[in-house]
């Protein structure tokens, strides 16, 4: 969500934000400790609350879209979890549909590709996950392309959800839990057990145990590592400290992201630029990380060989001829 949006339907609606969403934005999460989490889960709910109307909806999917095509985006795959919505917006079908709805048009309008990732909430009861996961098999062919497992890592137990997990499998959508953030490996290792992960929200983590990381090459799992949320969370001191290299180097598949730009103030093309500036990454090290994203996404083969054709001119150019 845009921050301009933010305010806006917030005073729309006489919606009094906290002041780290308004004067103290990007807000400032974690001092280091663990409390970074809570901190950002009662800003996002508050971000939440100010969809009211389905021209809300609409209004954020395209606006994601735009700011994407601006940031260099091609493919884009939106996460939501519908029983966040559904009780405002008629049920989690009619909610599933108003944001597939949304995402057609704004395809259309943008021509940034766009699909689906249904989430289910770690923190409410497994059976409301496998009722999800029922409902993004039945839109499998129609927008949807993955299901996840969202919220803190840290609370309930993930095996519990393995039944959702298997439905979604049936189905033949990429299964994309979170894991490897705010726990370490051993979570890493229940997601890649009992969940049968294929992506992995972040999973950054698991550079500390190379035994458990030559397992996700081997697999071809790939890690959605999210530097700068990493640093605003207190996973990591600084941007330095984020395990890229060691993560390259064991031969992982990555996809760079910027988990959430509201809440964490940077980008997609923002990850790049630390990450190069960092680790002092060069223009073909780049260049692998955005076809390694390409390749991990659900884009049909017809654009990512598009997609991967003008990264592959982008590194060829002249130094001065080059854009971001």
């Amino acid at each position: 969500m845009r921050h301009s949006t933010l305010l806006e339907l917030a005073e729309r609606d006489g919606i009094a934000l906290p002041d780290q969403l308004v004067e103290d934005w990007p807000p400032v999460l974690s001092a280091a400790d663990e409390k970074g989490w809570f901190r950002f889960q009662r800003l996002y709910d508050v971000a939440r609350s100010v969809l009211r109307t389905e021209g809300d909806v609409r209004r954020l999917v395209r606006e994601a879209a735009e700011d994407d095509v601006k940031d260099g985006g091609r493919w884009l795959e939106i996460q939501v979890d519908p029983s966040g919505y559904g009780a405002r917006f008629g049920g989690i079908t009619a909610f599933t549909d108003l944001v597939l709805d949304a995402v057609r048009d704004a395809s259309e309008a943008t021509g940034l590709g766009i699909a689906l990732v249904i989430a289910a909430n770690r923190t409410r009861h497994p059976l409301d996950a496998r009722t999800l996961a029922r409902l993004a098999g039945q839109y499998a062919d129609r927008g949807v392309v993955g299901f996840g497992l969202s919220n803190d890592e840290r609370r309930g137990s993930t095996t519990e959800f393995a039944g959702a997990f298997r439905i979604a499998e049936d189905a033949g959508l990429t299964l994309v839990p979170h894991g490897g953030e705010l726990r370490g490996p051993e979570h890493i290792r229940v997601c890649l057990d009992s969940l049968h992960a294929q992506r992995l929200g972040h999973g950054v983590r698991s550079a500390e145990d190379p035994e458990l990381l030559d397992r996700i090459v081997q697999a071809g799992v790939a890690l959605e590592v999210c530097p700068v949320s990493n640093v605003a969370l207190g996973v990591y001191s600084d941007l330095t400290s984020v395990p890229l290299p060691e993560l390259l180097a064991a031969g992982a598949t990555v996809a760079l992201g910027a988990d959430d730009p509201l809440l964490f103030g940077s980008r997609l093309a923002g990850q790049y630029a630390t990450m190069r500036a960092a680790h002092e990454l060069p223009d073909s090290q780049l260049a692998e990380l955005a076809r390694m994203s390409v390749r991990a996404s659900r884009a049909p083969e017809t654009l990512q060989r598009e997609i991967i054709a003008d990264i592959d001119a982008w590194l060829a150019a002249e130094p001065d001829t080059m854009g971001p």
